[in-house]
């Protein structure tokens, strides 16, 4: 598919709910809207036009704007005429650093994913509930998947879903999808009427992030129709996925691949990807076309199955976001007090990881500093939920931490209650 006809599938869904599109300005067109109807015209409108389009967090704070800015000033971007109508969707993402980077996407490499998620789950029409940001590929696809296959597409407020306070779903032939973080499933199963709406989908999409056993043992228990899967903005969100069916009948892999994609997992365990919704590079830079070696490692079982193990860096995933440490460190350390400090990851039942600082017990920071100063430099995911202070804190004797070690004391104080909650 070409841009224009992902403009001319936008133009009809778009005129359906009253939103005319305008005339196309040119680029590079900046997109940050939280307002899903705002986001989806301002998104038709820029695809109509011929500009790059980008799409942003609207909570990102000065750190992140600060690297975008820094991107677009030191584009690179001469565009081969080969690739005119290619790479000019740049869709957000921590990529192995946790730092903000962009990939490129288009027209070509979404529809992909579409035929192939289509496929995959014998949905020749897909209607979705949309909870999660449309600047986010699991959003974004979630919606567009409707957009290319003439569905319904429902935005919703997911703190009202959260409160209970739950739409019915209009009678549609080929049922209702939705997708969730495990973060935000395992808070719709504290309430009955909240899991006993999720019953009434087709699909529920669960993926951003690790699910812990007893989560989904609930949801089985419930028998709520799951589908784990493994994707990332690279691929243009799932690539691989289960059928609820596997998952009711015990499995608990990620699935097998789908039609439009391809993986294999190397001598080492790592996972390697390719197909036609990869994308095209990290803007401004382009990428050869072949396979993305990830920074994944799993296995493949006899039956075809993917088993994810984990990450080979150190990005924290908490609640399905990618941070990067050493920026959450560097921002601690400009203020607030914090000459010394260490941030992790550490196991956390609701968000899977959640995001720790530790420091020297010796230091004083001021805290009614720390939450304004928080907010300006960091989106909220990135800012730490607990500061630990440590009496021991172990360095060699050219003064660098040991960071297993402090990982390791900081569990244990975590565990203890001995710590600082962020306010």
């Amino acid at each position: 598919m070409e841009r224009a006809g992902l403009s001319e599938a936008l133009r009809a869904f778009r005129s359906r709910d009253g939103f005319p599109l305008q005339p196309a300005h040119a680029g590079p067109v900046l997109i940050k809207e939280a307002d899903p109807g705002r986001f989806m015209a301002a998104f038709a409108q820029a695809v109509a036009g011929e500009a790059d389009v980008f799409l942003c967090d609207p909570k990102w704070g000065d750190s992140e704007s600060a690297q975008l800015v820094a991107l677009l000033q030191n584009s690179r971007d001469a565009r081969p005429a080969s690739r005119t109508s290619r790479g000019w969707l740049m869709i957000p993402t921590g990529g192995t650093s946790g730092r903000l980077r962009f990939a490129r996407h288009d027209s070509a490499t979404i529809a992909a994913a579409v035929r192939g998620f289509s496929r995959h789950f014998d949905l020749p029409q897909v209607n979705a509930a949309g909870v999660l940001p449309l600047h986010h590929v699991s959003g974004l696809m979630a919606w567009l998947r409707t957009v290319l296959t003439d569905g319904v597409y429902l935005p919703l407020d997911w703190k009202e879903i959260e409160g209970g306070n739950l739409p019915d779903l209009p009678m549609r032939p080929a049922g209702w999808t939705i997708s969730l973080v495990p973060t935000q499933l395992e808070r719709l199963l504290r309430l009955p009427a909240t899991a006993t709406w999720l019953t009434k989908f087709r699909i529920l999409f669960l993926g951003g992030g690790p699910a812990w056993p007893e989560l989904l043992d609930q949801a089985a228990a419930l028998k709520l129709p799951l589908s784990l899967g493994y994707g990332m903005t690279e691929t243009a969100a799932m690539a691989v996925a289960l059928q609820p069916a596997e998952f009711l009948a015990g499995l608990r892999s990620s699935g097998t691949v789908l039609p439009h994609a391809q993986l294999s997992v190397d001598t080492d365990g790592v996972i390697v990807l390719g197909g036609e919704s990869l994308f095209r590079g990290y803007y401004p830079d382009w990428r050869e076309a072949g396979a993305f070696v990830t920074s994944d490692v799993g296995r493949l079982d006899n039956a075809g199955h993917l088993v994810v193990r984990g990450r080979s860096d150190a990005v924290i995933i908490s609640g399905g976001e990618k941070i990067n440490p050493a920026e959450v460190e560097a921002g601690l350390r400009g203020t607030a007090g914090f000459s010394e400090v260490v941030v992790m990851g550490l196991p956390d039942a609701e968000w899977g990881q959640v995001v720790v600082a530790a420091y020297p017990a010796t230091l004083a920071p001021d805290w009614p500093a720390l939450g304004p100063a928080l907010e300006r430099l960091l989106a909220p995911a990135k800012r730490p939920k607990y500061f630990i202070p440590l009496a021991q804190w172990p360095v060699n004797s050219q003064g660098k931490v040991n960071r297993a070690e402090i990982a390791r004391l900081a569990a244990a104080g975590l565990k203890a209650g001995t710590f600082h909650p962020k306010k």
